[in-house]
């Protein structure tokens, strides 16, 4: 079996120099495949390498990508904003004039935010690029953890799919066999309805071609037969490649509408209590379908 679910996570390290980071990737259902991506400011390029890389793996499904990377402590410089730090000075000098206030010390000044900024930015374009490669492989390794979750959840819903199908081709001969009881038992009827009303003057003739044509609409070989086959595809959808949950879906919505036919044609309580049955298999079917890619 090859159908893969949507739900996973799937997480990678890794480190150069004096970068360390952590990658997580997280899908959940999705009718077409969204990804969003959170990186650290000035690695723009990861969210490009992010899409293609979730592209080559997924179909469907809306994914979480985040990247978490931190630069050691010394890594990088540290730069005093002088700007920022006339702008503290300037604001406070009228309540330093009027005594509100005491001359502020240099170790507070300091401590203001943006006074002291911290470059993280990789200004060397060569080591920036290596940088980035580094992460974008991490990336890989976090798409691949998540896509081999959905394989397993995909495995799972084969198991239950596949017990689903079994069920409805069961209540498929099921009915079959109720269906074959249905013509005499319309012609019973319908001779004890024209007795009932014309006595015993109520020829077999008119019996016999009323009773072929209230069985004739009562026919459901063709929606048995076009359900039979739809089991048929079902489980060739499910042993082949590639993103099959469109298709299943729309199979589903074929065999409910196949189950909704018998059920308005049936003649008998047994056949109606069957095709009842196929509904309610049917739309378990659905649900898990919902999860297939």
């Amino acid at each position: 079996m090859t159908i893969s679910g949507m739900t996973g996570f799937g997480r990678a390290e890794g480190a150069q120099g004096d970068w360390t980071w952590a990658v997580e990737a997280r899908s959940v259902n999705g009718r077409n495949l969204e990804v969003r991506f959170r990186g650290p400011p000035g690695f723009e390029g990861l969210e490009r390498a992010t899409r293609e890389q979730a592209q080559a793996r997924f179909q469907r499904g809306q994914l979480t990508v985040g990247v978490q990377a931190k630069r050691s402590e010394g890594g990088g410089a540290v730069r005093l904003n002088l700007e920022q730090l006339e702008r503290y000075l300037a604001a406070g000098a009228p309540y330093v004039a009027r005594g509100d206030v005491a001359l502020p010390q240099l170790d507070g000044l300091l401590a203001l935010k943006g006074v002291i900024e911290s470059e993280d930015a990789v200004e060397d374009p060569e080591a920036r690029a290596e940088l980035e490669a580094a992460i974008a492989a991490s990336l890989g390794q976090a798409l691949d953890d998540l896509l081999a979750a959905r394989r397993q959840e995909g495995a799972a819903l084969a198991g239950l799919l596949l017990g689903f199908l079994d069920r409805i081709a069961e209540l498929v001969a099921l009915a079959e066999s109720q269906a074959g009881e249905q013509p005499p038992a319309i012609k019973e009827r319908f001779a004890r309805r024209m007795v009932e009303l014309l006595g015993e003057s109520a020829s077999e003739e008119r019996i016999v071609q009323e009773a072929a044509a209230q069985a004739t609409r009562a026919d459901v070989r063709e929606e048995l037969d076009r359900l039979a086959g739809h089991v048929a595809a079902g489980r060739q959808l499910l042993a082949a490649d590639g993103g099959v949950g469109r298709r299943l879906d729309f199979l589903t919505q074929e065999f409910m509408r196949e189950a909704n036919t018998l059920c308005s044609k049936s003649a008998s309580a047994a056949l109606t209590a069957t095709g009842l049955d196929l509904k309610a298999v049917i739309d378990q079917f659905r649900e898990q379908v919902q999860n297939v890619e």
